[in-house]
């Protein structure tokens, strides 16, 4: 990895939670700003240049001098957390010419425990986060998302379906242990490490046997199946570090042994702010 601002940045997080710095809400149905908000400002005690966020924009935060991106995702918690739904972008470590950093905050899930404000909003505290390199979410960089559509549905022919893709990954708080109630940094072995910080666990990421290259959905039964290949790399380990700073706790980060399928978007209660 050539220089890369994600030390810089997660140290400001930690010294943000440090100081007792909090989330506050934009309003009382806002599911998506307050946390990218939050986070914005750790850009901006940096003095960093970036295009800014919006809806429908990926990744969150688009540097200008540095070919980086941050994609921020705010999870409650106690609430869902083994995974989250990407609604325009499959996790990647690249995306576009640049890298892409994730930025996973959790927040109280009952905001009803903190009092509104005179402006009718609320703050409180991130419980934790995990700052992590796309790469370890996903290390293919050759898939390009797009959206299709059929033409010709329904009685008379004049329907179109819309083929809309969700993405639904792990995160990182399900594929490690050691990260609830921290803050832990996460970036490929080949970081060049920055004497503020201290290793504090090894993780690897294996490719697995199968690839699934496409799908098909037949309307008569509602039935998926997936398209599988068997993937030429499979076996090939992606090793990454976990940091924290000096400062921090040394406590251990894992990988744990195996985790499980991810949710059906359809039959869960869908806590995540994308």
């Amino acid at each position: 990895m050539t220089k890369t601002t994600c030390f810089d940045v997660f140290e400001q997080c930690v010294l943000a939670v440090n100081a007792g710095e909090l989330i506050e809400s934009v309003s009382a149905k806002d599911k998506e700003f307050h946390f990218q908000n939050w986070f914005e400002q750790r850009l901006k005690k940096l003095a960093m240049h970036y295009e800014g966020s919006g809806r429908n924009t990926y990744p969150d935060f688009r540097l200008v001098e540095y070919t980086e991106g941050y994609e921020v995702k705010g999870l409650a918690w106690p609430g869902r957390e083994r995974d989250y739904d990407s609604n325009s972008q499959v996790p990647t470590g690249h995306h576009n010419g640049r890298q892409i950093f994730y930025v996973f905050g959790r927040y109280p899930a009952d905001l009803a425990e903190y009092p509104e404000r005179e402006n009718g909003r609320r703050q409180y505290p991130v419980v934790d986060l995990v700052l992590c390199h796309g790469d370890f979410l996903n290390a293919d960089h050759n898939y390009v998302h797009k959206n299709k559509n059929v033409k010709g549905f329904g009685t008379y022919g004049d329907i179109m379906i819309r083929d809309r893709k969700m993405y639904v990954a792990p995160t990182p708080f399900a594929l490690t242990d050691g990260a609830t109630g921290l803050l832990t940094l996460v970036v490929p072995e080949a970081t060049k490490p920055d004497p503020r910080f201290r290793a504090v666990g090894q993780l690897i990421r294996v490719e697995a046997p199968m690839l699934v290259v496409g799908y098909t959905f037949d309307l008569r039964t509602n039935e998926l199946k997936a398209e599988k290949i068997p993937n030429p790399s499979a076996g090939a380990e992606h090793r990454f570090i976990a940091y924290r700073l000096k400062s921090q706790t040394d406590k251990a980060v894992s990988m744990v042994a195996r985790i499980s399928e991810p949710t059906d978007p359809d039959g869960c209660n869908d806590t995540d702010d994308e």
